[in-house]
Protein backbone atom coordinates (compact mmCIF):
# COMPACT_ATOMS: atom_id res chain seq x y z
CA UNK A 1 0.00 0.00 0.00
CA UNK A 2 1.32 2.82 -1.11
CA UNK A 3 0.30 6.66 0.20
CA UNK A 4 0.71 9.84 -1.94
CA UNK A 5 2.70 12.80 -0.21
CA UNK A 6 0.41 15.61 1.26
CA UNK A 7 0.45 18.91 -0.13
CA UNK A 8 1.75 22.11 2.03
CA UNK A 9 -1.53 22.62 2.31
CA UNK A 10 -3.04 19.57 3.32
CA UNK A 11 -0.63 19.38 6.36
CA UNK A 12 -1.82 22.99 7.26
CA UNK A 13 -5.47 21.45 7.23
CA UNK A 14 -4.59 18.18 9.52
CA UNK A 15 -6.04 17.85 12.83
CA UNK A 16 -3.64 19.57 16.36
CA UNK A 17 -2.99 15.31 17.12
CA UNK A 18 -3.10 13.67 13.77
CA UNK A 19 -1.67 10.12 13.35
CA UNK A 20 1.86 9.96 12.81
CA UNK A 21 0.42 7.71 9.36
CA UNK A 22 -0.44 11.56 8.45
CA UNK A 23 2.92 12.43 9.25
CA UNK A 24 4.60 9.91 7.17
CA UNK A 25 2.36 11.23 4.02
CA UNK A 26 3.57 14.77 4.69
CA UNK A 27 7.28 13.75 4.94
CA UNK A 28 7.04 11.68 2.15
CA UNK A 29 8.18 8.02 3.78
CA UNK A 30 6.26 4.58 4.19
CA UNK A 31 4.95 3.58 7.10
CA UNK A 32 7.72 0.60 7.14
CA UNK A 33 10.44 2.97 7.51
CA UNK A 34 8.75 5.56 9.22
CA UNK A 35 7.57 2.95 12.32
CA UNK A 36 11.30 2.04 12.12
CA UNK A 37 12.28 5.18 12.76
CA UNK A 38 10.17 5.24 16.05
CA UNK A 39 10.86 1.76 17.06
CA UNK A 40 14.61 2.99 16.71
CA UNK A 41 13.99 6.68 18.65
CA UNK A 42 14.91 8.57 15.41
CA UNK A 43 11.79 9.72 14.40
CA UNK A 44 12.44 13.69 13.53
CA UNK A 45 9.36 14.87 15.61
CA UNK A 46 7.99 13.90 19.12
CA UNK A 47 5.53 10.53 18.52
CA UNK A 48 3.18 11.06 21.11
CA UNK A 49 1.80 7.15 22.22
CA UNK A 50 -2.11 6.82 22.88
CA UNK A 51 -2.91 3.54 23.79
CA UNK A 52 -1.88 1.43 20.80
CA UNK A 53 -2.23 4.52 18.77
CA UNK A 54 0.53 6.70 17.92
CA UNK A 55 0.60 10.58 17.52
CA UNK A 56 2.49 13.99 16.75
CA UNK A 57 1.62 17.47 17.15
CA UNK A 58 0.87 19.09 14.15
CA UNK A 59 2.84 22.30 15.13
CA UNK A 60 5.77 19.95 15.16
CA UNK A 61 5.30 18.84 11.76
CA UNK A 62 4.71 22.12 10.52
CA UNK A 63 8.09 23.39 11.70
CA UNK A 64 9.62 20.45 10.42
CA UNK A 65 8.67 20.41 7.09
CA UNK A 66 9.34 24.44 7.05
CA UNK A 67 5.71 25.38 6.88
CA UNK A 68 5.97 27.61 9.84
CA UNK A 69 5.83 30.90 7.75
CA UNK A 70 2.92 29.89 5.86
CA UNK A 71 1.05 28.89 8.82
CA UNK A 72 1.88 32.17 10.23
CA UNK A 73 0.25 33.91 6.98
CA UNK A 74 -2.49 31.92 6.95
CA UNK A 75 -3.50 32.97 10.53
CA UNK A 76 -2.98 36.40 9.96
CA UNK A 77 -4.96 36.68 6.63
CA UNK A 78 -8.16 35.35 8.80
CA UNK A 79 -10.78 37.87 8.91
CA UNK A 80 -11.23 38.90 12.41
CA UNK A 81 -14.48 38.97 13.89
CA UNK A 82 -16.53 42.05 16.04
CA UNK A 83 -17.74 39.65 18.67
CA UNK A 84 -14.36 38.77 20.16
CA UNK A 85 -14.90 35.60 19.35
CA UNK A 86 -18.19 34.61 21.34
CA UNK A 87 -20.89 32.47 18.99
CA UNK A 88 -24.12 33.62 19.70
CA UNK A 89 -23.17 36.96 20.89
CA UNK A 90 -24.40 40.12 18.78
CA UNK A 91 -22.10 43.65 18.61
CA UNK A 92 -23.57 45.98 21.28
CA UNK A 93 -25.69 43.29 23.04
CA UNK A 94 -26.34 44.05 26.63
CA UNK A 95 -23.55 41.87 28.95
CA UNK A 96 -24.81 39.50 31.72
CA UNK A 97 -23.48 42.42 34.24
CA UNK A 98 -25.70 45.09 33.00
CA UNK A 99 -29.32 44.49 34.05
CA UNK A 100 -32.26 44.46 31.39
CA UNK A 101 -34.85 46.97 32.30
CA UNK A 102 -37.89 45.79 34.77
CA UNK A 103 -41.22 46.83 34.82
CA UNK A 104 -42.74 46.64 38.40
CA UNK A 105 -46.02 45.39 39.02
CA UNK A 106 -48.43 45.37 41.91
Amino acid sequence: MTTAAYSPEQVLALPAMPSVKDAFAAMNIGPTNGYALIKDGQFPIEVIPFGRAFRVRRADLVAFLGLTERADAEVQSAPATENDGAPGVQPGAPSAEQSAPTSASK
